[in-house]
């Protein structure tokens, strides 16, 4: 199975990593299957959140006997010292071990670091001290707190959104990684479900020294991840130029499905809602089209104007302006 190497950490990860904010969505006994499945066919890498849940707490159950033998990244998004300490704490009991191989800050506002005043970098660092956290991350969405976080040499790893629609600002920022020795994880390579191709995804990605985690929550996801490692994927001309397509169709602003604007002050579900022009033309379009879907997008009318969504969106998106072109292209389907 590849591995790759997170920068100074010295962490060798299999190439395929298990992203578990998926299995939140299913019961306790799916995800104790599926999570035991992809460590019984080599994949020690399984990245997770105290936000996600009970994510941690399957990891914990399915996966606290082979402890010694994975390689767990957790986050926090503590605003504060003692929720750092509550979080942390938490963590380690869900998922039944006494360390945190790497304690990642989850996609905080700015950079923390030791004399900003938060406290925070001096919790990290004490809690490293303590054994409790071996390396220390940052995971973010802003191309500048990233690149801060690179440049400043308090951070180890950095979880990081890249795909085949990632901007030559983003892959130069994979290249900082590699000059600073900062392991590189990347998130959303199948940008929030838009790309449904995951060959392609993969086959572009190992051109670069990063540690991709796939989001996972049902088997056949895990069954097509594990088959690469026999027969990963490669940039053919024939995938070049169904990528060069892909660009062209998503080129311009749209939604990553991230979810950093909610909650919605009036409970339009903003993540789904401001790019379901998208999903309608990517994925089976009769859910979004049910009932159920229906009263989703009607919910966009409630939209008061309040601009907690753009101001919260770290690809600094025209949310509003984004959910109603979205909800005019909907009713043509329902025509």
């Amino acid at each position: 199975m590849e591995m790759v190497r997170l920068g100074k950490t010295q962490l060798m990860v299999t190439k395929n990593g298990f992203g578990a904010l998926p299995v939140q969505r299913v019961d306790m006994e799916t995800a104790n299957h599926i999570l035991r499945k992809a460590y019984n066919n080599g994949i020690n890498y399984f990245d997770t959140a105290r936000a996600y849940s009970d994510s941690e707490e399957k990891i914990g159950n399915a996966l606290a006997d082979v402890r010694e033998n994975i390689i767990i990244s957790t986050k926090t998004m503590a605003k504060t010292v003692e929720g750092f300490w509550t979080d942390l704490e938490t963590s380690l009991e869900k998922m039944k071990t006494d360390y945190v191989d790497i304690y990642q800050f989850h996609n905080p506002p700015f950079c923390p670091k030791p004399g900003d005043g938060s406290g925070l970098y001096e919790a990290m660092l004490e809690a490293k001290e303590q054994g409790k956290v071996r390396h220390i991350g940052i995971t973010s969405h802003s191309l500048a707190i990233a690149q801060e976080a690179v440049e400043s040499g308090l951070y180890e790893t950095l979880q990081f959104p890249f795909s085949y629609l990632a901007s030559e600002k983003e892959e130069a920022l994979v290249h900082l990684c590699e000059e600073n020795d900062v392991g590189f994880i990347c998130m959303k390579a199948l940008a929030g479900g838009l790309i449904t191709k995951s060959d392609v995804a993969y086959a572009y990605l190992a051109q670069f020294p990063v540690a991709p985690i796939w989001g996972i929550q049902k088997e056949w996801e895990l069954d097509e991840f594990l088959s690469y490692n026999e027969n990963p994927p490669v940039l053919t001309e024939e995938r070049l130029a169904y990528i060069e397509k892909e660009k062209q169709e998503l080129a311009g602003e749209f939604c990553r499905g991230c979810g950093y604007c909610m909650p919605c002050p009036v409970g339009i579900e903003i993540n789904n809602c401001a790019r379901m022009s998208l999903l309608l033309r990517r994925s089976p379009a009769a859910g979004h089209l049910s009932e159920a879907g229906q009263a989703k997008m009607k919910k966009i009318e409630d939209c008061i104007e309040c601009g907690q969504c753009a101001a919260k969106c770290p690809y600094g998106l025209d949310t509003p302006n984004l959910l109603k072109k979205n909800y005019e292209d909907y009713k043509t389907f329902l025509k």
